[in-house]
């Protein structure tokens, strides 16, 4: 049996999705083992999303294109050329956006489970995602709508890999949080 870390994000959160979310997640046959609602703290995300200049860079990279592919110019908006810069600046809106309010933070396990788990998710962007995926179905910001001015809200985050859910789990749970049934 694998596991992975799914949490649902204060805009998920907000609108009252929490039950729908998990409840879908039973419904793939994998078990609930873990779940807390907390407020996330800078060190947590500190630690979740650090993922060097590399990350940086990568991330930075996609949100120039992406940007640029939709008209926007983050030299204008924001005086940003260097996509380490950019990958910064969208690491600094994703902390305000996680901080936001109440995040829902569970464990699930089954067969699979961290590669169910993100096809399930959907992929970030509302284009995207597509229906009877939680973003395809749920999302309710197309990501053109924050340029310049916040993360794009996307409801719901899940590890991407049994290695990266074995380190989230691990942050954000104690061993003694994780049960067996």
């Amino acid at each position: 049996m694998e596991r992975t870390f799914v949490a649902i994000k204060p805009d998920g959160v907000k609108r009252g999705l929490v039950g729908e979310i998990i409840s879908r997640f039973e419904r793939l046959g994998l078990k609930i083992v873990a779940a807390k609602m907390l407020k996330v703290s800078d060190d947590l995300l500190g630690k979740h999303y650090n993922k060097g200049e590399a990350w940086y860079r990568k991330v930075g990279e996609r949100t120039i294109e992406f940007w640029e592919k939709n008209g926007k110019d983050p030299k204008e908006e924001l005086g940003i050329t260097d996509p380490v810069e950019m990958g910064k600046q969208l690491q600094e809106w994703l902390f305000g956006y996680m901080k936001s309010g109440p995040v829902m933070a569970f464990v699930v396990e089954g067969r699979n489970a961290s590669a169910l788990a993100k096809k399930h998710v959907g992929p970030t962007s509302s284009v995207e995602a597509p229906p009877g995926t939680i973003r395809g179905d749920y999302y309710h910001q197309d990501s053109s709508l924050s340029f310049g001015e916040h993360d794009v809200y996307n409801i719901v985050h899940c590890s991407g890999s049994p290695e990266e859910a074995e380190f989230e789990i691990k942050l954000w749970f104690r061993e003694d949080e994780l049960h067996v049934y």
